[in-house]
């Protein structure tokens, strides 16, 4: 349990407060790379700030404080150009470091005039990775961002869910490190909703055993959560490899055959940018289809009766958090013996906040080029101990629109032989 001041330090995270501070420090994925390829420009809030993201008629992307500084209006309505953002009031133009490079009227009055080297608005560093366009909003000089491995992996195919959750940042990532849930949420709960609580229908995405034993190691990344499920052993790779949680707020869940990364991005205090990318791996010695744009979606949350939507295992996951409330009032729980990932993840967040404090660089935090170009994980080859899937199921609302190519991928798994011999296919964490 934390009191009142300690659950504050955790989940506040504007400009000058300890857990804004230290998410600055990381690039953070803000957008479907797809996006701007529909329209150029996109309002975005990130950690309290309201920010515009543009790409100009050179195909530069630049995210910049969203009021223009002249008369104050929304610059996410702006006018691309060939090197800039232009303001639609009056012409006012701005490059992707927030610099006022052109001012119409005022050049033809002063054509000797330098006032424009004088207006700057916030400009943030991005970069493309993997169909997401990531931000850093933190000192400068901006860190290397780290390439987790499988968002370099080729002969893959990928998919992007993007859900804007009305909860802290933190009742989401706390979920990564609470394994038990698994066979309460998503089995138990899973089956139930899925029947319309008729049991006599058709069982849950997930059919798992319950949790005999859970473990956490900590790794130079972050957290490697474990368990033991009935009629296995520590010999399994639910135990043996584990999966990580990437500290501060990714969590990194697979098999030999499909990897999900989620990401938590604090929108403001009270909401949360949830973005979901799927990687589908081809076997080996095979091909997968190629994919000119990675393929995004917006997650429905709530179905037809203004219900959150319950059927899906991510979508269970995101109910959860967001009953707690915009912030989780953590000063009433009462902690058990499955919350022991939970307590480590605070004492990492806490641990790493004194870091910071006292003038250091956090975990994670990459200076070296090589370091971070290829960061390999921990991960199971057999996910719960389940037989590959055969078609493609979705992990939350929506369904992609490469759902063609993604089961080529699948499809190339058919001949080689299982792993493992166990009932079972779906998403889990």
């Amino acid at each position: 349990m934390l009191n009142a001041q300690e659950n504050d330090a955790l989940t506040r995270v504007g400009k000058g407060t300890p857990m804004g501070e230290l998410m600055r420090r990381y690039w953070q994925p803000i957008a479907a790379s797809g996006e701007l390829d529909e329209r150029p420009t996109k309002s975005v809030r990130l950690l309290g700030e309201d920010l515009v993201l543009y790409k100009d008629r050179s195909g530069t992307i630049g995210l910049i404080e969203a009021t223009c500084p002249h008369r104050r209006v929304d610059l996410s309505y702006g006018i691309p150009e060939e090197h800039g953002l232009r303001c639609m009031y009056h012409g006012w133009m701005f490059d992707e470091t927030g610099q006022c490079i052109e001012q119409p009227f005022e050049e033809t009055v002063h054509p000797d005039g330098r006032f424009k080297e004088k207006v700057q608005i916030a400009g943030y560093p991005v970069q493309v990775l993997a169909g997401l366009i990531f931000a850093y909003l933190g000192p400068l000089p901006a860190p290397f961002m780290p390439q987790w491995e499988p968002l370099t992996w080729g002969d893959s195919v990928r998919d992007i869910a993007i859900a804007h959750l009305p909860c802290n940042w933190l009742q989401c990532q706390e979920n990564s490190v609470d394994p038990v849930h698994v066979e309460w949420m998503h089995v138990y709960f899973g089956r139930y909703s899925a029947e319309g609580g008729n049991w006599s229908g058709p069982k849950a995405l997930l059919d798992l055993p319950g949790h005999q034993k859970i473990g956490f190691t900590e790794f130079e990344h972050g957290i490697i959560k474990r368990r033991v499920f009935e009629g296995y052993t520590e010999e399994d790779d639910d135990w043996k490899e584990g999966h990580p949680i990437f500290f501060p707020n990714i969590l990194m869940v697979g098999s030999e055959v499909s990897v999900t990364f989620q990401w938590r991005v604090p929108i403001d205090d009270e909401h949360t940018l949830h973005i979901s990318q799927y990687i589908w791996h081809a076997a080996p010695g095979t091909t997968a289809p190629k994919q000119d744009v990675v393929p995004y979606r917006e997650v429905a949350l709530k179905d037809d009766e203004g219900r959150w939507v319950t059927d899906l295992v991510f979508n269970q996951d995101y109910m959860a958090w967001m009953t707690q409330g915009p912030i989780a009032n953590r000063t009433k729980e009462v902690l058990g013996e499955s919350d022991r990932g939970v307590i480590m993840f605070r004492k990492q967040l806490r641990r790493e906040l004194n870091v910071l404090a006292d003038g250091g660089e956090p975990m994670n935090v990459f200076r070296d080029a090589e370091r971070a170009a290829c960061v390999i994980a921990p991960l199971e080859h057999v996910k719960f101990g389940m037989r590959r899937p055969k078609k493609y199921i979705p992990g939350e609302s929506g369904f992609s629109k490469d759902s063609d190519k993604i089961n080529k991928v699948i499809s190339t798994w058919n001949d080689l032989p299982e792993l493992a011999n166990a009932p079972g296919s779906g998403e889990g964490e």
